[in-house]
């Protein structure tokens, strides 16, 4: 039951980040009143989520080598590095035009490589697939790109002490609520 129920938050929190690209039309008669109702669906993908990858018997794939989390540790760093380039608007996102979406593609990818079950290739393939997805939508919906001005290089360094310490404070709130992430 608990795999059904992660897809099913899966397939809820896809579909509310998709439903403004797969249905514009719709999405734009909701007016305000949609984000709500977005914002909804959104948190019922986390719970549903959440309760299903925790109520999931764990079906095992592989066990993971463990130079494997040197490599995930690399590529969540990255992932929270993406994101703030992203909100700080640092000269990277001047090249990369989908900062935010990349770093949740670094992360799944991260993840992927170190939990081997069935609930761990649900989970974080369904999320990178998710991001895939929305990064081909939004650049057929919107082909055309402007990259944001020139930004000064103190917004590079303040986006890798966030990251450092986004990755350190997750870090130990993944250790507190499950596996010690670090090795």
């Amino acid at each position: 039951m608990g795999n059904l129920i992660l897809v099913l938050g899966v397939v809820l929190w896809s579909g509310a980040h998709l439903f403004k690209r797969l249905a514009p039309a719709r999405r734009a008669a909701m007016g305000e009143a949609g984000k709500g109702a977005v914002a909804v669906g959104i948190l019922a993908g986390i719970v549903a989520m959440v309760i299903g990858y925790r109520a999931a018997d764990p079906v095992w794939l592989f066990f993971e080598p463990r130079f494997l989390t040197h490599i995930n540790n690399l590529l969540v760093l990255l992932g929270f590095y993406l994101f703030a380039v992203s909100g700080l608007q640092t000269g990277l996102a001047r090249r990369i035009r989908h900062p935010q979406l990349s770093g949740v593609k670094a992360w799944a990818l991260a993840h992927l490589l170190v939990v081997g079950t069935i609930q761990g290739v649900i989970l974080f393939g369904g999320l990178l697939a998710w991001a895939v997805v929305s990064v081909i939508l939004i650049n057929r919906a919107q082909r055309s790109w402007t990259p944001p001005p020139p930004a000064p290089l103190w917004k590079e360094g303040a986006a890798v002490v966030v990251a450092l310490v986004a990755t350190a404070v997750v870090g130990w709130i993944h250790a507190w609520l499950g596996p010690w992430p670090f090795g």
